[in-house]
């Protein structure tokens, strides 16, 4: 992980620093200061509408009982090109842009997904999934395992209840 993040935060800033300077010394130094404005205006809005219609699908997903996990995971990719917009450079931007284009999005938030597992921990229970996009239909089986569904109640819990109970009836 500490590789990455000495990439993101050193190596890419001293790069973008350095197409900066290239840039400005071949259109000029206010050229390249509007240029980088136009592209941060243009990303913004690309982004704003890819947004929305990442927000939209996801609701049509939920209306029909479905998991957006497709929609969520793309809904992130449009998020980190907002970011990648907004920050300073050419380079960052033809990242972001890459980011918006659906076709590579799309095949970017499926690997992610395969990736991704959401873990929820309770005092001494857990529980493990992953994201899945689509209804799972009776008998289905996710990817590597069967599910159960069902309740639970804490038995410790239900017993200390019935012990303070009777105590109070005596």
């Amino acid at each position: 992980m500490f590789p990455v993040i000495l990439f993101l935060f050193i190596v890419v800033p001293l790069v973008e620093i350095f197409v900066l300077i290239q840039v400005g010394q071949v259109i000029g130094g206010l050229n390249t200061i509007l240029l980088l404005i136009v592209t941060a205006v243009v990303g913004a809005s690309l982004v704003k509408s890819q947004g929305l219609r990442a927000w939209s699908q996801a609701q049509q997903r939920m209306a029909m009982g479905e998991m957006p996990g497709q929609q969520l995971a793309e809904g992130m990719i449009i998020f980190m090109a907002g970011v990648m917009f907004v920050t300073p450079g050419f380079l960052t931007d033809i990242v972001a842009l890459v980011f918006l284009l659906p076709g590579f999005r799309q095949a970017f938030a499926r690997k992610l997904m395969q990736r991704m597992q959401v873990h929820t921990v309770q005092g001494h229970h857990s529980m493990h999934g992953s994201f899945r996009s689509g209804p799972r239909g009776p008998g289905e089986e996710p990817r590597g395992g069967r599910t159960f569904e069902g309740e639970y109640k804490d038995e410790e819990n239900e017993r200390d209840r019935i012990d303070r109970d009777d105590r109070q009836d005596k």
